[in-house]
Parts: C-alpha cells; structure tokens; sequence
C-alpha cells in the first residue's frame, strides 16, 4: 500500500472545504447578507487575499502578527502576507482608494488563512464577514454597527444574543496613570482578560503598585452585568479623571439608544471586555450565544485607522464568521437541487431551447446521461404531441 498516495487527501489541520451541501448553506446566507448590507447602505468591496506584510500588519493588523502566513515575493523582494483578517485592507481601501471626506460605509466577505486558530472549532480559514464605518466619530455611528451585526445575526436566524459592551478607555487611562512598561501593561492586560483576580492582585504587587490602584484594577474583573454595573464603576473611578468617566458615558448612552430596537438581545456590560486593545480606541464589543462559549461576532471603535495609509480617520466596525454562523444555526442541511427538472439527453433543437428557457428563469435543470445513477430532481421533462413539458416526477 502506498501510504504517501493515500495521504494526499489530507487537509493542513485546521483548513477545512466545503461540500455541496455546506456551499450551497454558506452562499444562500452569503447572498442574504450581502442584500441586507446593501439595504442598510454599505457599499461592498474585496481586498486581495496576499498583500505587501507591512500593509497587512499596520496598527489594526498587529494583533495578527501571529496568525499571519508570510512568504517573500519572488518579483519584488519584499515580504508577502496572507491576510489573517480583513479590517486593515478595508481601511486602507477606505484611506487611500477611496479617499473621500465624508462618511464612508463598506462591507466585505471572503476568506482568510490564519496560521493559529483562537475558536473553539479550531478552524484556520473562516469565511470573514464584517463592515466598516469611517468619517464619524460618536456613539451614533458605534450604535448603527452593533444594531448592524444583531441584525445579521437575526438574518442568519439566530435568537436570544447577549451582547457584551465594554471600553478600552478605561483601563487604557488607568495603566497611563501608573506609568508602567508596556510589557507590563501587556501582562495585566492578559490577566484581566482571564479575570484572575488573585494573579493579577499578585503581579501589581510586585510591580510597586499601590493599594488603591491594585483594589481598582482587581474590582475591574467583578465590573460586569447589567447597568447598575457602570454606578459601580462611576464610584469606583470618580476620582481618576474626567477621561475615565466619559467611557462610562459612552457606554450607558449606547446602551440606552440599543434599548428599542434590542428585542430579544440582552444587553451586559463587562469592564473587562478588551478584545483587540492594541488597536481598539473606546467602545468594545462581543455577540454571545446560550451555551456558546466564545463569541460568535465581535467589534469595536479603532479611530485614526488610516493614519499609516497617509489619511487618519475614525473609524468603527464588526465581523463574524459565515461557517460559524452556519454552525449554530438550527436549519436542514438541503443540496439546493433537490427541487431540480430532469430533461433527457436529446439533441433536439426544441428540448435544447426549452431548457436554456427554463434555466433564464431561474429553474435548474440536469441532464440525464446516466439513466442508471440517481439524480437530485423532482421533476422531468416529457415530450407530448411535439412539445416538451415540466411535469412530476
């Protein structure tokens, strides 16, 4: 037995395809998408899947250093990227292509090739959905992309989302405050992630931290649940600048303007929510299902993205991924086909026209070329007194 013949279907751990019946899921809900982004105004764009490193890794893309494929251009020299995710590409589109002065609303799906996976499915090439906000800076166009993604994700027919709202400006102006090297920023950063309050207590500690500040930074891990969780937080930073209080304002206000529209999404706060901190410059959030223990879609404010592309802009924005979305979603799994009108393998000009009649609009028609293999239909094509017509099967 050849053992390296029978290895060659093997898939890179983590890269997985599509069969027919997942394709055809992915490209109904893709299709759905897309029109409803369309509706809300966002205008669609797709960035190449390789770009030049240094314009995938600028400050939105840091983050994915890590999770970034790079290979060296054989015709320039320089070094390539596979993009890992695509909001970096999108704002330089936004920044440099585009150009324009107002306000500019894009979206995006396609896939990315990351080297390590975060999910919990362990997937290293999802197919990344998520839009763009840039020229507006304010809880009005932070509040437009959240209400964005909850509607997504009740067009994919998800129900019952618990929507995390945190902000980086509050543990941002806290860590200024105490003057600390970034590598140590980095670790209490890492463990107020976890929330591990008695790691973190330990590592201020040994950093010279003072009581106060220490009870702050432990308190903060305990600073998540409903709106009575930013009274708390008012008392808790009133003294530590009028910074510190308007990240608390900014997320009451877009909690109160998500109120009406909400439905069946509850709504928490979490003051330890810093997913993507580096690049992130206030409001933070996540999309939570029941019983799912990460998130299903994610986002936040990054303004002055466009700065390393020549044009600072602020800028807001979410994404989701289109197999984990397909993943959770209580739907039967249908070839898309089934539906389909068998037509028999017939050279007559008349059959022949009546089938590509048939297939402009919009029905779908095999030909039978094998009378002994099963065939996906629920209808034929008989002739009947010179004339061809769909009847049952």
């Amino acid at each position: 037995m050849n053992t390296q013949a029978n290895q060659r279907w093997q898939l890179p751990e983590g890269m997985d395809e599509l069969l027919p019946e997942q394709a055809f899921a992915v490209e109904n809900l893709r299709r759905a998408i897309f029109d409803l982004h369309v509706g809300w105004g966002y205008q669609p764009v797709q960035p190449p899947m390789v770009e030049f490193l240094d314009s995938l890794l600028s400050t939105a893309g840091k983050d994915f250093d890590r999770h970034t494929f790079k290979v060296a251009d054989p015709r320039s020299g320089r070094m390539l990227g596979i993009r890992a995710d695509m909001t970096p590409q999108v704002a330089r589109i936004d920044a440099h292509q585009l150009g324009g002065q107002g306000i500019s609303r894009l979206f995006y799906m396609g896939t990315v090739v990351r080297a390590f996976s975060d999910s919990s499915d362990h997937s290293r090439s999802p197919i990344q959905l998520g839009a763009e906000l840039f020229g507006h800076n304010g809880i009005a166009s932070d509040t437009e992309i959240i209400r964005l993604m909850l509607a997504t994700l009740g067009h994919a027919g998800l129900k019952n989302i618990h929507l995390d709202l945190g902000h980086v400006g509050i543990f941002r102006n806290l860590v200024e405050r105490l003057e600390l090297a970034s590598t140590d920023q980095a670790a209490l950063f890492d463990l107020l992630q976890r929330k591990a309050e008695s790691d973190l207590a330990s590592l201020a500690g040994s950093l010279g931290i003072g009581s106060r500040n220490q009870e702050i930074l432990v308190e903060l891990c305990t600073l998540n649940g409903d709106e009575s969780v930013l009274e708390r937080a008012e008392k808790l930073l009133g003294g530590y600048g009028d910074g510190m209080m308007q990240s608390i304002a900014t997320l009451r206000s877009i909690g109160q303007a998500l109120s009406p529209v909400s439905g069946k999404t509850t709504v928490h706060y979490d003051l330890a929510e810093l997913r993507g901190y580096h690049y992130h410059s206030g409001v933070v959030f996540a999309a939570y299902l029941p019983d799912l223990g990460s998130e299903i879609a994610r986002g936040g404010r990054y303004d002055g993205i466009g700065q390393e592309f020549g044009r600072s802009r602020p800028a807001t924005g979410y994404s989701t991924d289109l197999k984990s979305l397909l993943r959770v979603i209580d739907t039967p799994v249908v070839s898309g086909i089934e539906n389909a009108i068998l037509a028999p393998d017939n050279p007559s000009l008349h059959l022949q026209a009546t089938i590509e009649q048939l297939r402009a609009s919009g029905e779908i028609v095999i030909v039978d070329l094998d009378t002994n293999q099963p065939q996906h239909f629920s209808r034929v094509l008989r002739e009947q007194s010179g004339k061809w017509s769909v009847e049952k099967r």
